[in-house]
């Protein structure tokens, strides 16, 4: 059915307003053809998103998933499209040569981690998922404060604003692979497997070492000249 759908596409005008997943997926994409960002009705639940909870679990959760789709359209990838989805240089050089020093730091990191012995992650083939992942925690933490409107965020069951808005983000992730298929991903899946998806981003956040108190001698410390954010 959906090859013949797309065979009777050709030499048909392009739809701009189809969406490429169901409504009931939980997911979201980024499309850089029409330059758009999607997110399915499907994704509006926990732990993504609940009306029920605060202003940090959402951000930490929906909110950085939404900087994230947004985040693609500055990517590696994203960044040669312009605002109508056409491939172009749109950026100074400049700013080309800041971005991709920092791009492969990132992918640097990302090829250091080996989530099973002796498999290691392409930095290179997972880098805009990774730039997305980083840039989209930035940009909703960045939105959670201007959110607070200069208040103090409450402390809930013994957590302060800060540590639940990380946390949302890790809840997001969870996961358990079978080792098979976590090997099998490596290769395959342009994102980073669960755990450093979380791991691999809040080590280049100061927020986060200063709302968990994280020290030099903790396992994920990362040096401050050594964190990287890219928006």
């Amino acid at each position: 059915f959906n090859y013949a759908d797309e065979i009777s596409r050709l030499g048909e005008p392009t739809d701009r307003e189809e969406w490429g997943m169901t409504p009931q997926t939980v997911n979201a994409y980024y499309n850089p053809s029409f330059n758009e960002i999607v997110f399915p009705a499907g994704i509006l639940q926990p732990p993504f998103f609940d009306p029920a909870a605060d202003l940090a679990v959402n951000y930490g959760g929906i909110g950085a998933v939404i900087g994230h789709e947004m985040g693609h359209g500055f990517d590696d990838q994203g960044s040669k499209s312009d605002w109508q989805g056409v491939q172009r240089n749109w950026w100074t050089d400049e700013d080309r040569a800041n971005f991709e020093a920092l791009a492969d730091a990132l992918a640097e990191q990302y090829s250091a981690f080996e989530p099973v012995p002796g498999y290691f992650i392409d930095g290179r083939f997972t880098l805009g998922e990774n730039i997305g992942d980083v840039g989209g925690l930035s940009l909703a933490y960045r939105a959670y404060k201007m959110a607070l409107n200069g208040e103090e965020a409450p402390v809930i069951e013994g957590l302060t604003g800060d540590q639940r808005f990380f946390l949302a983000w890790a809840q997001v992730w969870r996961r358990k692979y079978r080792e098979d298929a976590l090997i099998q991903r490596l290769t395959t899946d342009p994102h980073s497997p669960s755990e450093f998806r979380v791991n691999g981003v809040v080590r280049n956040f100061d927020e986060w070492y200063e709302a968990f108190d994280v020290q030099p001698e903790d396992k994920l410390y990362l040096a401050p000249q050594d964190r990287i954010r890219i928006w």
